[in-house]
């Protein structure tokens, strides 16, 4: 006979919570023990609670394979990313734009350059992954021959690249939020404009006058600029054909075409350049799609810079992402998760509650998950009824959980997205999430509006999936 499943107190759905924040805190903070145990080990207590719930271990099992499938679509996009660095290296498509933004980007202007050009990149392919694994992996390169500071860099880049993946009609977290909170795609995106703009220009002034600081305190070597530019051009072979790699992942993206497919035949574009071009052999050529571009030029600090890439490479990020995805989904399937939300929920009576009571749920969705995906499609479905009852436009929510989710997640640093950034750009998520200004601050702007009432929409019809709603 099946046993009695009990509905978890609020203390026990919390305890879980104050597990992973122990652990992680002592032992990835202090200690520096593997993430993905200290995912499991807090699991492994969420599930202990679980059992005392009345659930079975298959019931949790169930639970969190569910969890990963919602996950899968981005795990595999961080492997094929993977493919497409090792790839792009070895046929000197990254090492040439290294080697032209050195020349071309001035130290004043590099934090600037390079999140304007992430955002503009991240919009028209709606991939902030891509983007980072791609464009990012250059600008890194480009930061460590200027002596910019590498957790200044991979800020900027982070939050250009989620500009991008917050407002492009590509993208699938974009997607995601209104269908989650019952909104329009169009209307969604014009009115995360009002949050997103100021935060993402507050980051581009911070970067500007970061750049006179980098200047005038004297971190900008050209000698170590100079060398890393003779090496490259000493150990790569450079054309405008390079430029093909990217132009296909471009043009897929522009055409809404299969992201995936259209990656890797971008990276076996990237092969036979490097056999056409750096005069690889087929079977060197084809191993950097599996593990990775190995550089040997003589130059230590240009081989660490050079030497990545590799669907290997990301393994790593996967096992994080199954142990997250672990934790999450035993919290979603014996309704741990759904107390907590309940709980701020019971709080928000009035606007700006409510629109606050959003924010956290949509923060505490994305540190408890690592998933972006939970982090708009839990808080979307619980909260939408409450804005429904106070009139406000379900659009109001589409874009909080935008604010306080799809950016968010790449500054937890184990989810899927703060380990895929950290592991491609090079720097702890510890290190760039303070210079990721864009990321954190639009939340801000949100509850301000929800208290102040400026630009919240009020419910004008019904079914607000029509455009104008």
């Amino acid at each position: 006979m099946e046993k009695k499943k009990q509905k978890p107190t609020f203390l026990q759905s919390i305890i879980p919570l104050f597990a992973v924040a122990v652990f992680l805190g002592i032992g990835y903070g202090i200690y520096h023990l593997n993430v993905e145990i200290l995912l499991i080990a807090a699991a492994a207590v969420a599930a202990f609670i679980g059992l005392r719930l009345g659930y079975s271990y298959k019931e949790m099992e169930n639970g969190f394979i569910k969890s990963m499938m919602k996950g899968m679509p981005a795990m595999l996009i961080v492997i094929v990313v993977g493919t497409i660095i090792g790839s792009w290296i070895a046929c000197g498509t990254i090492p040439m734009l290294i080697y032209y933004g050195l020349k071309i980007i001035s130290p004043q202007y590099f934090l600037v350059t390079a999140s304007l050009v992430c955002s503009i990149i991240s919009v028209v392919t709606g991939t902030s992954y891509g983007t980072v694994g791609t464009l990012g992996v250059a600008f890194m390169g480009i930061a460590h021959g200027l002596g910019i500071p590498l957790g200044q860099a991979a800020g900027a880049i982070v939050a250009g690249a989620y500009f991008g993946d917050k407002l492009s009609p590509f993208s699938d977290t974009t997607n995601l939020a209104p269908i989650a909170a019952g909104s329009n795609l169009y209307d969604h995106i014009k009115h995360m404009l009002w949050t997103t703009a100021p935060a993402w220009i507050l980051g581009l002034v911070v970067y500007f006058f970061l750049g006179f600081h980098t200047l005038h305190a004297g971190n900008v070597s050209l000698v170590k600029t100079e060398m890393i530019m003779q090496t490259i051009q000493s150990n790569f072979t450079f054309s405008w054909w390079l430029l093909l790699p990217p132009a296909i992942t471009l043009f897929s993206a522009v055409f809404k075409k299969p992201i995936i497919p259209n990656m890797l035949l971008s990276s076996l574009v990237a092969v036979i350049f490097a056999i056409v071009f750096q005069h690889t052999n087929l079977t060197a050529s084809i191993a950097t799609m599996a593990t990775g571009f190995a550089a040997h030029t003589g130059q230590p600090m240009v081989d660490e810079l050079l030497s990545r890439g590799g669907m290997s490479s990301m393994m790593h990020v996967t096992l994080i992402a199954f142990a997250a995805f672990a934790f999450g989904g035993i919290l979603q399937v014996t309704g741990m998760l759904d107390v907590i939300l309940e709980r701020l929920l019971k709080v928000a009576h009035t606007r700006g509650k409510l629109i606050v009571s959003s924010v956290f749920a949509s923060i505490a969705t994305a540190f408890m998950t690592g998933s972006s995906y939970l982090s708009i499609l839990i808080p979307g479905e619980l909260f939408a009824p409450a804005y429904k009852k106070l009139n406000l436009a379900a659009k109001n929510l589409s874009r909080t959980t935008e604010d306080s989710g799809t950016v968010i997640v790449p500054l937890v640093p184990w989810s899927i997205a703060g380990v895929f950034m950290a592991g491609t750009l090079g720097v702890d998520t510890i290190d760039y999430a303070p210079w990721a200004i864009m990321c954190y601050t639009g939340f801000i702007f949100a509850i301000i509006y929800g208290f102040t009432g400026f630009a919240i929409a009020p419910r004008i019809r019904e079914d607000e999936t029509i455009q104008g709603s």
